[in-house]
């Protein structure tokens, strides 16, 4: 068998193996003719079209990723003009690293592989757009919100489409380089420093003048992954006095490597980190005894960043109302899981209120507005994926006895084969390939 080779529909335009240069007359066979791809010839065609959610400012990936993708024999990137402008991405740079410039239309007409940032998966003000535009045997990846919205995988399945969804990479060593949640966490952990800077009333840093000493603020981060960590060390740059929590023991550790003071509550966290180092859904007794405790800590603060959120899950509260009564005038409070529902009782999605004397900001979106700086990081983790992705002649290949394909890929050949998405949406369990016989004969002589 041929192996990497490939059957031609088009002998003729490819170099025969085997028969170059010897001469020999025509010849006519029912064989199919082996050959190698042709040099230059485009196997797979990636495009990226601007993005349509409201509010939504980066671009999937940026010229620096055209350049290194453009490198693998086989590949052609189309980019809808003006796709990245709005994060400083100019169709100039696009073109000037090789990329070719069309418009909507073409973008998921040509392409074999449609790269974007928010896929109709998670933008559902108006992505039904671009799902109507996508055709059977193209591959979509992006952010699918997949474990609050399965539903979508379903959707691309019935229109025989591939599609990865990026937030399911998995946490391993060899994905971090494609992890874009923790690439946008980071992106918003600082951020949302900036954000509490410009609320407050008074500034970060300790400050001694003439007219006498100006105590620094006080910042507490509630959850210590990739976003509070990044919390804490910003806030601690701008000189703020930084204490943070988090329900998983094991951030203890990470909150003193930033500079800030872990806060510990007399409460039974074993239990707490689930899979992915992520943390997990606590009960409500657990939440209520919390809740209780944290409430001496957060009237003491100026500022209060709240990142807890759990995958596919709504936001738990952290802050109830009677805790922002209990907090000083003129406080603040960030609550980066706005979008889930909140981790303060009185966020308003998308809005910014005064409750009790408490400011609170309820962002949506953090990462876009860092457009920029979060286009590069995501861009970079898009690029890292599909390099695993496409082989030496550019096909795209999905391989699926690799983890990072299985955990990623949402539907392919008219099915939903990711195992968690099944089970969210009812359908039974796939049934596991069976061994070659040589294995199982082999497997069978060990046991014995």
């Amino acid at each position: 068998m041929p192996g990497a080779d490939t059957l031609c529909p088009n002998p003729p335009a490819l170099i025969l193996r085997g028969f170059q240069g010897i001469g020999l007359p025509p010849f006519h066979s029912d064989l199919p003719i082996i050959c190698e791809p042709q040099t230059g010839v485009t196997q797979v065609i990636i495009g990226v079209p601007k993005e349509i959610c409201p509010g939504e400012q980066r671009v999937a990936i940026t010229p620096a990723n055209v350049s290194a993708l453009l490198k693998k024999q086989g590949v052609e990137i189309i980019i809808e003009r003006g796709a990245g402008d709005l994060a400083g991405y100019p169709d100039s740079a696009f073109e000037a690293a090789g990329a070719k410039l069309v418009d909507r239309d073409e973008v998921f007409s040509a392409s074999q592989v449609v790269l974007q940032v928010q896929t109709p998966g998670s933008n559902t003000e108006n992505g039904t757009e671009d799902l109507n535009k996508l055709k059977e045997g193209q591959t979509l990846i992006g952010m699918t919100d997949p474990l609050a919205n399965p539903k979508f995988a379903q959707s691309l399945a019935e229109k025989k489409i591939s599609g990865l969804a990026l937030e399911l990479v998995p946490r391993i060593t060899r994905a971090q380089a494609m992890d874009v949640l923790s690439s946008m966490a980071m992106v918003a952990g600082y951020k949302c420093v900036l954000l509490a800077a410009t609320e407050s009333q008074r500034m970060f840093p300790m400050n001694m003048t003439a007219a006498g000493t100006l105590n620094a603020s006080r910042v507490f981060v509630m959850g210590a992954g990739v976003a509070g960590l990044q919390a804490c060390a910003t806030a601690k740059r701008l000189g703020a006095i930084v204490e943070a929590y988090d329900v998983r023991p094991a951030a203890r550790e990470q909150i003193l490597s930033v500079g800030a003071k872990p806060v510990e509550l007399d409460l039974d966290t074993g239990e707490a980190e689930g899979t992915g180092g992520y943390a997990k859904a606590q009960g409500e007794d657990f939440l209520k005894r919390q809740r209780e405790l944290m409430t001496e800590v957060v009237k003491e603060m100026d500022v209060v960043i709240t990142t807890a959120a759990v995958p596919g899950a709504k936001s738990p509260i952290l802050v109830t109302e009677d805790m922002v009564k209990a907090m000083k005038p003129g406080a603040i409070i960030v609550d980066l899981a706005a979008e889930r529902g909140g981790n303060c009782e009185v966020t308003e999605s998308g809005k910014t209120v005064v409750k009790h004397g408490v400011t609170i900001v309820g962002p949506e979106n953090v990462p876009s507005s860092v457009a920029f700086h979060a286009s590069q990081m995501f861009g970079k983790n898009m690029e890292n994926l599909l390099n695993l992705l496409l082989d030496d002649n550019g096909d795209l290949q999905l391989d699926f006895e690799d983890e990072i394909v299985v955990e990623t890929v949402i539907s392919h050949d008219g099915d939903v084969p990711q195992a968690r998405l099944r089970d969210l949406l009812g359908l039974p369990a796939l049934a596991k390939p069976e061994a070659p016989a040589e294995e199982a004969a082999a497997d069978s002589k060990e046991e014995k």
